[in-house]
């Protein structure tokens, strides 16, 4: 490749020609030639150059390299072993109790298959799910309990009183746990009808209570373990 250029020199104007030549695309070994006024008297620089071509698509690993050596990612993830000799509180909605006694029983027999005692677990019952937040709060502010298990459940009607409830004990459970600083699991079933709901009372579609007792043994274990 051959470049030209005009510079200034003691007043005068005179143009120098400028011949680069390239042993390979990375400028690896590269010979610059300039040649002044007389063309017979040329000088000579070579280098080494780091420098990529535009259209060179070859990834940059010793860039990367320094990036590599990182310390080990540590994970936390509670352990259901370690719920023995925790406590919990069950808060338990009245209403639709042909519903939520049966997520309730899931609940208990779930505590029970990971060795939490019986008098380690205290059931709280509310006439209603919208009633769960404000008892949820206190429990997990009184100091007694790792974990506050809320079960509940709405069932749709011919008016919008369903969604005032399900939207307030949503946000009410989730406030409860952010205010006591102990976790407080929403196991409130809201369904369309009570089909639904008996599916997921130990129907078919499983025991949310079951499942929401699980829930509060891995988040009391990770709060009592790991992240004191």
């Amino acid at each position: 490749m051959a470049v030209s250029f005009a510079g200034a020199a003691q007043g005068l104007v005179y143009r120098q020609n400028l011949t680069l030549a390239f042993s390979n695309s990375n400028f690896n070994r590269t010979q610059l030639q300039f040649q002044g006024p007389n063309p017979a008297k040329s000088q000579s620089l070579s280098f080494s150059s780091q420098l990529k071509l535009a259209n060179d698509a070859s990834p940059r690993k010793h860039h990367r390299s320094s990036f590599a050596q990182t310390d080990a990612v540590r994970h936390i993830v509670g352990s259901l072993a370690k719920a023995g000799g925790l406590r919990f509180a069950v808060v338990v909605g009245r209403f639709n109790e042909i519903v939520t006694r049966p997520m309730l029983e899931g609940a208990l027999s779930t505590f029970k298959s990971y060795s939490v005692q019986d008098e380690d677990i205290d059931v709280v019952w509310v006439p209603g799910s919208f009633d769960i937040p404000v008892v949820a709060e206190r429990l997990g502010r009184s100091g007694k309990y790792h974990a506050v298990l809320c079960i509940g459940a709405v069932i749709r009607g011919d008016t919008s009183h369903y969604d005032a409830v399900v939207n307030s004990a949503a946000s009410g459970v989730l406030s409860a746990g952010l205010k006591s600083g102990i976790p407080c699991v929403f196991s409130v079933l809201t369904t369309e009808n009570l089909e639904q709901a008996f599916d997921r009372a130990g129907g078919k579609a499983g025991n949310k209570g079951s499942e929401g007792a699980l829930t509060a043994m891995e988040l009391a274990s990770v709060f009592e373990y790991d992240l004191k």
